[in-house]
Parts: C-alpha cells; sequence; structure tokens
C-alpha cells in the first residue's frame, strides 16, 4: 500500500514538473486575485454583496470635502461620500451608508479633518440610540451641519490677533531665552503651555465665546468709567491708609476682646441663680409696657421741640415770661401703711397700690381708673386682699450684699 502511494506522489509530481509553466501561470492569476480581493475589501472596504442608502447632507460649504472619502458614525466607518453637488444656498453631499448602520435622525453632523493637512470626513454624532433613523433619500437640512474653519478665515482672523503682537517685547523675549542653555527648553515649555490653553479653551468654546463678548462689554463700561474709577481708586487709597493707621488699636482690640467677652461670660454664670427670674419679670414689664404704648406716645409726643427752643421762647419783649400755677398739688391716699423717706433698707414696694378717693371733681389718672362697665369692680383691690402685701422679694445670688436698716456691715465678706 505505501509503495502504491509512492508511486502516485511521484506521477504527480513528474505530471506537474511537465506542467510547471500552466501551474506557475495559475498561481499567478490566483495570486491577482486574493491580492484584488484583500485590496477591494479590506483595504478599500468595498463589499459587493452589501446594500446601501443614500443620505443628503446639505452644508454651507464643500470644506475641502471629495468624493469617496469616509462617512463615520461615533468614529467608525459607514459609508461613503458619492459626490458633491453645487446649490444656490452652498453644497449637498451625497453620502451612501450602509444598509446595516442605522443612524439616528437625531444626530449631530460635523465635517472634521483626520490632521492638519486635510483629509475631511463626515461624522455623524449620535447622543443615543433611539430611533427614528435616517432612510434612503433622507435629507440632513442645513444649519444641522457644522463644518470646520477655512485656512483662509484662520489667516484672516489670525491677521487681527498678530497685528497686536509687540514685536519689541517679542524680541526681548527672544534674547532672554537665548543668554543660557535652558532658552531652547524653555521656549517648547511656552509653546506647550500655549497649545495646552488653547486645547482647553476648544473644549470650552461657547463658554469662552461667551466670556469674550460679555467681557468687551464689560471693559467698554470701563472704560467709559476711568474717571469715577480714579476717584474710587483714590478714596479707597485714603481708607485703607486710615485703616493702616487704626492696626495697632484693631491689634489692641483683638488681643483685650476675648478678656473681656470672658469676664461678661463669666457675670452670667456667676448670676445664673437669679438670671431666670429677672428675665421673667422683664417678659411682665415689656408686657405692661407693650400695653401702655399709646399713653407714652401721647406722654411724650414728637411735636415738642428742643429745650433750647423751649427757653428761648421765655424769652421775649425785654422780660422774662413764666407762667404760675398757685394751686397745690392733689395728693392721694392708697391706704397702704407709710415708711420713714429715710429708710436705707430698700423695702419691696406694696403689690396694691388703688387710690381711695372716689370724688367726682378728682379726676385720678391711670388705666385702672378708667371707666368701667357696670359691674367692673377691677378698678379696686381684690375682696380681702391684703393692702400691707409686698411683691416677691429681691432673688438673692452669692454676689449680693445684704442692705438692712442703715447700710451694710462693713467690711463686706468676700463672695465664696
Amino acid at each position: 500500500m505505501i509503495a502504491g502511494l509512492a508511486d502516485a506522489l511521484v506521477g504527480v509530481v513528474r505530471a506537474g514538473h511537465r506542467k510547471r509553466a500552466w501551474l506557475s501561470a495559475g498561481a499567478l492569476a490566483m495570486t491577482f486575485v486574493i491580492a484584488t480581493g484583500y485590496l477591494l475589501i479590506g483595504a478599500l472596504q468595498v463589499n459587493p454583496f452589501d446594500s446601501d442608502y443614500r443620505v443628503t447632507v446639505q452644508l454651507p460649504e464643500s470644506a475641502g470635502l471629495l468624493p469617496n472619502q469616509d462617512v463615520t458614525l461615533r468614529g467608525v466607518p459607514v459609508g461613503k461620500v458619492e459626490r458633491l453637488d453645487i446649490t444656490p444656498a452652498g453644497v449637498d453631499a451625497v453620502i451612501a451608508v450602509k444598509s446595516g448602520a442605522p443612524i439616528p435622525m437625531s444626530s449631530d453632523v460635523r465635517v472634521s479633518g483626520l490632521s492638519p493637512a486635510g483629509e475631511q470626513y463626515i461624522d455623524f454624532v449620535a447622543s443615543s440610540n433611539d430611533g427614528p433613523f435616517l432612510g434612503d433619500g433622507s435629507i440632513v437640512e442645513q444649519g444641522r451641519a457644522t463644518v470646520p474653519v477655512s485656512l483662509a478665515d484662520l489667516l484672516a482672523h489670525a491677521d487681527g490677533a498678530l497685528a497686536q503682537v509687540d514685536t519689541a517685547k517679542l524680541d526681548i523675549i527672544r534674547r532672554e531665552l537665548s543668554l543660557s542653555e535652558e532658552g531652547p527648553q524653555k521656549l517648547a515649555d511656552i509653546i506647550d503651555g500655549g497649545t495646552f490653553l488653547l486645547s482647553t479653551l476648544d473644549s470650552v468654546l461657547p463658554e469662552t465665546t461667551s466670556l469674550l463678548r460679555t467681557s468687551q462689554s464689560v471693559f467698554t463700561l470701563v472704560a467709559d468709567k476711568n474717571a469715577g474709577i480714579d476717584v474710587a481708586a483714590d478714596n479707597l487709597g485714603v481708607t485703607l491708609d486710615g485703616v493702616s493707621r487704626m492696626r495697632e488699636g484693631y491689634r489692641r482690640l483683638t488681643d483685650q476682646a476675648p478678656g473681656a467677652l470672658t469676664d461678661i461670660d463669666n457675670l452670667f454664670a456667676d448670676n445664673s441663680d437669679t438670671m431666670v427670674q429677672l428675665l421673667g419679670n422683664l417678659t411682665t414689664t415689656s408686657r405692661l409696657l407693650y400695653l401702655r404704648v399709646p399713653a407714652l406716645n401721647a406722654l411724650f409726643p414728637d411735636y415738642r421741640t428742643s429745650v433750647l427752643d423751649a427757653l428761648g421762647s421765655v424769652m421775649h419783649d425785654n422780660g422774662l415770661w413764666a407762667t404760675g400755677d398757685i394751686y397745690p398739688r392733689y395728693a392721694c391716699d392708697y391706704g397702704t401703711p407709710r415708711r420713714p423717706p429715710s429708710s436705707a433698707d430698700y423695702p419691696e414696694p406694696f403689690l396694691y397700690t388703688y387710690c381711695r378717693d372716689d370724688h367726682p371733681g378728682v379726676l385720678v389718672r391711670g388705666a385702672k381708673n378708667a371707666p368701667r362697665p357696670a359691674g367692673d369692680d377691677t378698678a379696686g383691690p381684690p375682696p380681702g386682699a391684703d393692702l400691707g402685701r409686698t411683691t416677691d422679694p429681691t432673688p438673692k445670688g452669692r454676689f449680693t450684699i445684704p442692705t438692712p436698716y442703715g447700710g451694710p456691715v462693713l467690711p463686706i465678706e468676700p463672695p465664696r
């Protein structure tokens, strides 16, 4: 069996040797077919089995776009540019997109370049994969597609920026960079920093444009208000000079204020025993004052003049004029125990002080003497009230000084 296989193999080799010219031609033809297929399918991405649909993209200008250039979806090639048609409003780019690559209608369209040398292509940037999608015969209206700035526009815009460059300062920079061996590296760092700045501004181009436009208005307003700004700067300088002269006083204030505030805290802490009752009494006092605000306003009217005007009003017609009252002042008897005026023990005030005189010819003032409805007996003390009753005694704390009759006993024992 092995001998038969060997004889067959030798026969095939001898036949191939006799037909070697045809075999070489066939190998060359097969190599050509494989290479052509690789170039068409692999390199040129031509697939005869794929179906395409055509979309028209309306552009304001060609922006360097040429037929047979790529069409991408998020950077992935999905078609080619078939032709460019000139229209009155710009250029219509007719593109052929693979049927297996659906493009949402809401996608942003832009013409970009692979390098500064050109190689423009159309790129669709889809925000989502939801439909509806572009189909055969769809049109992307003008205004939705953006094109890069042309070289002519770039040079025209750069001309204004270059006109503002001070060549004398550039010459100074050149001389300074040439003084040391690190000059080329410093220049490279400056260029790298400028490139990074421009790339950063390009990523926020709308915000940068808005900032420049707003800054133009602000600087125009500032230029119109230069005189006022100069006056404000002078006044601010005077103010800062005054602040500088008071610096030592401010330092002394900051040094002494913590100790003073600590003493105040200690004062409240030491009197905490009587502070609650004091606040309660102040609450009652404030309520009483609030109820008598109209009476206080009537007692202190705002239509009265100053003391000097009052004194000046008594001097006229070569003399001093005054009014005297010869009638004695009326004093009411409250019915409370009388104390000597010279008492030095600071007694507590009486709780019930009601005037007992009800003569109709005597006008006793006060809210408790105001006319009341029939049967209202609140103008006098409660039935059975002790007229000698006094108010609650003053709360005593550890810092309270006793005040017996005749004054405190000296020396006073210090609090503990």
